[in-house]
């Protein structure tokens, strides 16, 4: 089964109106709680005033995601959180967080309109933002001499390789993540230059 899954090519905001409560819809690509928590702080700092800063994510693989949560930020319990976290669940894209951020406009909506507008505001964002495939990635433990660490770096540049860690003793010990997809090449890389490698469980 493959490991790659969409996900969010950016920020987005998009603005809608209900019965004259603004909603403002923030769709960021996440990979932590802690960005999570970052990007909603912001939201409260952009939009002091509003009502209402409700949210929903998910981060991992869509249909097998490794985290999600919601929460409806003082709006009836299951109208705002939980149809944001529907909408992202049935656009099949993973890393992802949705805030809306609502300004009430006087005239009281209803649990069902209020479902309908947090949703409608969800799909306005997570229908235009651009989308990126995220690969599964490997590590693997390099030892090479301190001639073959300039051709490593070149080859990780052309093939979306990033070096995680590096150290310096009698020969140079480098830690690389790769895209899964590039596992055959790296090693034929490996094998040509005669370096000595392993792939991290």
């Amino acid at each position: 089964m493959s490991k790659d899954y969409p996900v969010p090519a950016g920020y987005l905001e998009r603005e809608t109106e209900v019965k004259k409560s603004r909603f403002i819809a923030r769709v960021f690509p996440v990979s932590s709680r802690e960005e999570v928590r970052e990007r909603v702080a912001e939201a409260h700092q952009d939009y002091p005033d509003a009502r209402h800063v409700c949210w929903g994510y998910q981060i991992g693989r869509p249909g097998s995601a490794s985290e999600a949560a919601m929460n409806d930020d003082g709006e009836p319990s299951g109208t705002a959180g939980k149809p944001i976290l529907s909408v992202i669940q049935h656009k099949d894209m993973g890393d992802v967080l949705v805030i809306v951020i609502r300004y009430f406009g006087g005239i009281k909506l209803g649990a069902g309109g209020l479902v309908r507008a947090y949703a409608g505001a969800a799909e306005s964002v997570l229908s235009e933002v651009g989308r990126v495939v995220r690969h599964a990635r490997v590590q693997a433990r390099v030892v090479l001499g301190f001639a073959d660490e300039q051709p490593l770096r070149h080859w990780c540049e052309g093939h979306e390789g990033n070096i995680e860690s590096i150290g310096y003793s009698a020969k140079v010990d480098v830690l690389v993540s790769l895209p899964e997809i590039r596992q055959s090449e790296f090693t034929a890389f490996c094998d040509a230059q005669k370096l000595d490698y392993r792939f991290e469980s």
